[in-house]
């Protein structure tokens, strides 16, 4: 498989103070089977559809209590590289560029404006085996109460062009990588003050509304939607340990398409 570009989201890991009870969620939420948990990495568990690797869960490490919340990763082709540009367009590196045995190099960072967020250099693991499917990643956007440093980070680290709705009631980009759209960027408006920016990422469901009825059940709360656009019917939801993250059926679509201008 050939290594995804610079930029494209390739891999999402979530941290829970209680793995276990995250993997009877995502499990029945989204059909996830999970492999032998590695001890030797934290206890990190990949998770599987259909055999396929489409993510991961580990508890916090040891000492600290951080709160549960999920990470995406970008690709990179040389990881120090990349933490040398997140210093210089003004974020913070939070975990320096660390092998991970012969499964790739990562490092954690954090945007200007708080967003935190992974860089990935493979190595043996190349990220994402399904993608787009139901129970695999998708989409991801970035919830920030600073986007105009959002748009001047992601793109100068990681090459993104930048295009940004027509539209006054709402803040939002997206960045792409020629043609394709990788990530959306959407202004924080209606949140508690207490919710920080964070990357949002998405999973595809055969059907959101009965996926919304499934997360509530298993005790996860609706943070807004179902809501029907024309990329999909998604809404924004929170486990039971609190990690934000939405479900889309991309196959329900509803009004016009939006357009987009291109930012210099």
């Amino acid at each position: 498989m050939a290594a995804p570009s610079e930029g494209t989201p390739c891999w999402a890991d979530g941290t829970f103070g209680d793995p276990e009870g995250a993997k009877r969620f995502y499990g029945e939420l989204l059909g996830w089977t999970f492999g032998e948990s590695m001890p030797e990495y934290g206890g990190y568990t990949q998770a599987h559809v259909d055999g396929k690797a489409v993510a991961a869960l580990s508890p916090p490490p040891p000492g600290q209590d951080a709160p549960s919340a999920w990470c995406l990763y970008l690709a990179s082709p040389d990881a120090a590289a990349t933490a040398t540009k997140i210093r210089e367009h003004g974020g913070e590196v939070l975990v320096e560029p660390m092998r991970v045995g012969g499964f790739g190099t990562m490092v954690l960072a954090r945007d200007p404006g708080g967003t935190a967020f992974g860089v990935w250099q493979a190595g043996s693991h190349e990220g994402f085996e399904a993608h787009s499917v139901p129970g695999a990643y998708t989409w991801a956007e970035i919830y920030t109460r600073d986007p105009e440093k959002a748009d001047a980070f992601f793109p100068a680290v990681f090459g993104y062009g930048v295009k940004h709705l027509q539209d006054d009631a709402i803040d939002f980009s997206l960045y792409d990588l020629g043609a394709d759209p990788v990530l959306g960027r959407m202004r924080m408006t209606d949140f508690p003050s207490e919710v920080p920016a964070h990357l949002n990422v998405y999973f595809t469901v055969p059907d959101c509304d009965a996926a919304v009825a499934k997360a509530t059940s298993l005790g996860g709360t609706l943070g807004f939607g179902p809501l029907t656009i024309p990329f999909g019917r998604f809404a924004y939801l929170r486990d039971p340990q609190g990690a934000a993250f939405s479900v889309i059926d991309p196959g329900t679509t509803g009004g016009r398409m939006p357009e987009f201008t291109e930012q210099p």
